[in-house]
């Protein structure tokens, strides 16, 4: 494969995978309709946050790969972005609350995972990777708010 395809894939498959999911479960998203805890944003911000982080995601590889093949923190990488996807899957359309805590709670393993691993080998990857963690931190917290209130 041509390398700038190779760059376009690392920068944007993060953004196509979330557009994939986001398709999926479009009609399934009950979130305004959920009791929520404090601090809930309003549903328009998801889309807005999910697209800035997926961004940065995509760069933040696309910088490791350009000096860098380690297959294990590729692994984590791509692992996490399952995850992740999987995640809006639980939570949305299949309804299981329960299960969508304990799954968070790998993806946020796995993120802080992947930041150790991208900082040992490309500083910037690591960093480019905080407003992610902050962001799956607090909807870690909403998941099990959310959990408690319905």
């Amino acid at each position: 494969m041509k390398q700038w395809i190779k760059n376009l894939f690392y920068l944007f498959f993060p953004l196509l995978i979330g557009g994939i999911v986001g398709f999926l479960i479009k009609d399934a998203i009950d979130y305004t309709s959920l009791v929520r805890p404090p601090l809930a944003p309003p549903k328009l911000l998801f889309p807005i946050a999910w697209t800035i982080i997926y961004l940065l995601m995509g760069i933040s590889y696309y910088f490791f790969k350009k000096n860098d093949s380690d297959e294990v923190t590729s692994v984590i990488y791509y692992l996490q972005l399952f995850v992740n996807a999987l995640w809006s899957i639980i939570f949305f359309l299949l309804k299981w609350r329960f299960v969508a805590i304990v799954w968070i709670l790998l993806l946020d393993l796995l993120v802080l995972l992947l930041i150790y691993l991208f900082n040992q080998r490309k500083k910037i990857s690591a960093l480019l990777n905080i407003p992610y963690l902050v962001w799956i931190l607090f909807a870690t917290y909403l998941t099990i708010g959310i959990f408690i209130l319905n």
